[in-house]
């Protein structure tokens, strides 16, 4: 596990301290209202610490990408922050201008403060070393005001931005409590798994899963992976079952076709491993439909695994140690492709096994599916930082916390 400093290693009585939280939520496309946040609540216990223990809290927070419609201002995300921290979180609508300063400067003891979404800012998205960064206007406006730098959005620190890597430059740099509890976690299931392990791969960014899948099968630490979403339909596809005109052109259309080589490749060398659909759940003019993927074209989009391929990867579920979760095996959004997804949350709520899973559409699953999240060992807020760790990737974030504890022991 990466070795950088807590929130146990400070003394945040009367210190102003700016915190890089992961405020990106889900927006209401008709309203413009946020959605209440998995994320911000659990940043709220870290910024709730942090004011208990005295210190003068600025918040440093993203929403949505610049140039798309959910790049909005903080203020809700500000009132939301209030409710799960327990008192008034401020806001102020500026980055790092006279205005928030001034705001930072009138802080007292236990307050907190949240800045302008720092996407608003063009420094944000600029291609830097990580000793430029320290050098931006973002940092030298906000870092004299500030005693020390906590990074709590893991989800965030595969980035490398001014706003996750340059304060650790020039400030005593912290993991805050989300942060430590995401590394913690994922560094067990990479470094120390109780076997066998179960990999399910699904949703949408086949890039990812695949690569995942790829670096897993190849370190010999994964029994066993379970397809769905479009990784399924790609494999299925390698394994040279006829997937059907609907189904190559969506793959041609995300650009994914490139993928199958490698999806051959991998089917050729450690197939064993891989456990490919028995059935899937089509769509048919509105409905579902499931077809056996070994009785001829599969003539209709397919949107689920089947009942058949459920059923047996809850009993590979449940007899694993481990089991690693990365996007939801079907379009659980659409009531009729939802069972599938449900039944292998289900399994993995069942089991005493260690259960990590991953991906901001794998957690809502766990929500709108009413699955108890009591019983996963561990939820990650992260997505694509949560895949870069998993194949042992170097993320900005965590190392400027790391060189930040070495310079302290210096």
């Amino acid at each position: 596990m990466p070795a950088f400093l807590t929130l146990d290693d400070f003394e945040w009585k009367g210190k102003t301290v700016l915190v890089r939280i992961d405020g990106n939520s889900s927006i209401d496309e008709k309203t413009g209202l946020i959605a209440s946040s998995d994320r911000l609540e659990a940043h709220a216990r870290t910024l709730k610490e942090l004011s208990v223990k005295g210190a003068r809290v600025v918040i440093l927070a993203h929403q949505g990408r610049k140039g798309d419609a959910d790049c909005i201002p903080l203020k809700q995300h500000a009132v939301l922050l209030s409710k799960f921290v327990g008192k008034k979180v401020g806001y102020v609508d500026d980055v790092h201008g006279v205005k928030a300063q001034s705001a930072v400067k009138a802080l007292k003891d236990g307050e907190l403060l949240l800045l302008e979404n720092v996407r608003f800012s063009e420094e944000e998205s600029a291609k830097m070393s990580v000793e430029e960064f320290s050098k931006t206007r973002m940092v030298s406006d906000l870092a004299p005001l500030a005693h020390a730098f906590v990074l709590d959005g893991f989800s965030v620190s595969h980035r490398a931005q001014v706003s996750v890597v340059g304060f650790a430059v020039v400030l005593p740099a912290f993991a805050g409590r989300v942060m430590e509890a995401e590394v913690r976690s994922l560094s067990t299931a990479l470094e120390h798994p109780e076997k066998p392990v179960v990999l399910i791969v699904g949703g949408s960014k086949a890039d990812d899963s695949m690569a995942m899948v790829s670096f897993w099968l190849r370190s010999g630490v994964v029994d066993k992976v379970l397809c769905g979403g479009v990784p399924a339909t790609i494999l299925l596809a390698a394994s040279g079952v006829n997937i059907g005109k609907a189904n190559a052109d969506f793959l041609e259309k995300k650009q994914f076709t490139g993928l199958i080589p490698t999806a051959k490749e991998l089917l050729g060398n450690v197939g064993e491993k891989i456990v490919l659909p028995l059935d899937v759940g089509c769509e048919k003019n509105g409905k579902r439909v499931d077809v056996d993927v070994h009785e001829g074209v599969i003539d209709a989009p397919i949107f689920d695994v089947g009942p058949m391929t459920a059923a047996r990867y809850a009993e590979e579920i449940r007899a694993s140690k481990t089991v690693i979760m990365n996007g939801p095996v079907g379009v659980y959004e659409d009531a009729k492709f939802a069972s599938s997804t449900k039944t292998v949350l289900q399994a993995i709520a069942g089991t005493k096994c260690f259960s990590l899973l991953g991906g901001g559409n794998t957690l809502a699953a766990v929500h709108d599916l009413g699955i108890d999240a009591s019983k996963i060992s561990y939820p990650s807020l992260a997505g694509k930082a949560f895949v870069e760790f998993l194949m042992g990737k170097e993320l900005p974030g965590v190392k400027v916390l790391e060189q930040a504890a070495e310079k302290k022991k210096k």
